[in-house]
């Protein structure tokens, strides 16, 4: 016999009735937060990406001022300990995803540029690539 017997033949615990009530309750919570959650999420994840292309654009004008050249590529950057490391693309999660403007600048050739490989769009429609 399970549950505690309180009076005669009754016994303590919930209904059904008293759990689909707490259970649409829980998914009508559900339905407002997980919204914002994942509009929180992708803002974040922007925010992100904005900051990791100015920090990378930043190491690339650092490495031509002290040294006089362009990098040949990220990997020179981290090497140069000008970046700890490559950062992950926050949207795509992968390192190997960014995009090398090459082109010559001052009769010097390297990278001069660094955006988001990620496909789509961000919320404010333009495209990560552009960014």
């Amino acid at each position: 016999m399970t549950g505690k017997v309180i009076g005669e033949g009754l016994r303590a615990g919930f209904t059904l009735v008293e759990l689909l009530v707490v259970m649409a309750i829980l998914a009508a919570l559900l339905t407002l937060a997980a919204p914002r959650y994942f509009d929180s999420l992708e803002r974040a994840k922007e925010s992100a990406l904005r900051t990791d292309l100015r920090i990378m654009r930043e190491a690339i004008d650092k490495h031509r001022a002290d040294t006089g050249r362009l990098p040949q590529g990220l990997e020179q950057l981290v090497e140069a300990r000008y970046l700890r490391a490559i950062p992950l693309d926050p949207i795509t999660d992968r390192a190997d995803t960014w995009v090398l403007t090459q082109d010559a600048m001052d009769g010097l050739s390297g990278v001069v540029d660094v955006h988001s490989g990620a496909p789509g769009s961000a919320r404010d429609g333009t495209s990560y690539s552009s960014w």
